[in-house]
């Protein structure tokens, strides 16, 4: 594209999802219904750790800073979904958008970060249950949760720096929210550079993090597979199932949108999957940690008892 049609663009069009007639309306629905959902089962699960003692667990604890976590990255990209639902192609200004982007990869990294540390979390309980305690006391664990936000929000800066540096031509993001890819197609300039930088640093963050939880959980499984009983074997994978699977989904979504070079994946793809990571992947977090965890479903007993106890009183 020729540089000397470059204009500054103040304001991009966010195209988003474009249903008709009754699917529209269910579209909305369901977007709200799954967003409300979201909120109250993460908001559920911070309230019931702090609330109950025997959820004092660096597991519970690490669960809740996830789902603290959940409720800004859902929040981040689920208002302007909802807005392009119901109003169709929407306006944002572009600091706005630039804004959105840092956020929504800075909360997206310090995931990644988070679920390797808790892949740890779960690698010393297992297989240095003796010296579990000391090794992951209180400081450990606040050290480690704020070392994860620390590391996402950094890593984020050079990505999201980038885009925003580049010159614009066009204005309509094929997307329900400012990212990557979207947005470097509506350059004036050849952005192949700007896409090998974005995939190197994401692909290195995230690929290393890939690598140690697999190598974490390779090694729970070899301590599992040495237990004597089907029992223990049978409670071990138990705490670990619920984790393989946010780590499958999130991971492999996540891949397939920012390693590589978006030129090779056509419009409007990067939407469709980011539904699985940015909205999916949050609502089912607090289902497969924790609300069909059978200690979450002792506290939530303990918590009622207390409560109904202190009505009572009163």
């Amino acid at each position: 594209m020729d540089h000397t049609n470059q204009t500054w663009t103040q304001t991009f069009i966010l195209a988003g999802f474009t249903p008709t007639g009754v699917l529209r309306h269910l579209a909305i629905f369901g977007t709200l219904c799954i967003y409300l959902l979201t909120l109250a089962g993460n908001l559920f699960i911070i309230v019931l750790v702090q609330a109950d003692s025997g959820l004092s667990t660096p597991m519970y604890f690490f669960i809740s800073v996830l789902s603290f976590l959940e409720l800004w990255y859902v929040s981040t990209t689920v208002p302007t979904l909802l807005h392009t639902l119901l109003h169709g192609h929407s306006s944002i200004p572009s600091a706005a958008c630039f804004v959105q982007l840092y956020v929504f990869h800075s909360l997206g990294m310090t995931e990644c970060y988070l679920l390797g540390v808790m892949a740890l979390d779960r690698y010393l309980a297992i297989c240095r249950p003796l010296h579990y305690h000391a090794l992951m006391s209180r400081q450990v664990q606040l050290w480690l949760a704020g070392a994860t936000w620390v590391a996402g929000f950094s890593a984020a800066l050079v990505p999201a720096s980038l885009t925003a540096s580049l010159p614009y031509c066009l204005k309509e993001v094929a997307h329900y929210f400012c990212d990557l890819a979207p947005l470097m197609r509506l350059a004036c300039m050849d952005t192949s550079w700007h896409a090998q930088v974005h995939g190197a640093v994401i692909g290195v963050a995230t690929g290393c993090n890939f690598v140690l939880i697999l190598g974490l959980y390779g090694g729970i499984m070899t301590a599992v597979l040495k237990l004597p009983s089907a029992a223990s074997r049978a409670k071990a994978f138990s705490t670990c199932s619920s984790h393989m699977t946010v780590v499958a989904l999130f991971y492999a979504s996540a891949f397939t949108v920012y390693v590589g070079s978006p030129r090779n994946r056509s419009e409007g793809t990067d939407k469709l999957i980011a539904l699985v990571y940015a909205l999916l992947t949050p609502f089912l977090n607090p289902i497969l940690y924790s609300l069909r965890n059978k200690e979450v479903k002792e506290a939530v007993k303990r918590v009622s008892a207390k409560i109904r106890t202190s009505l009572r009183e009163a």
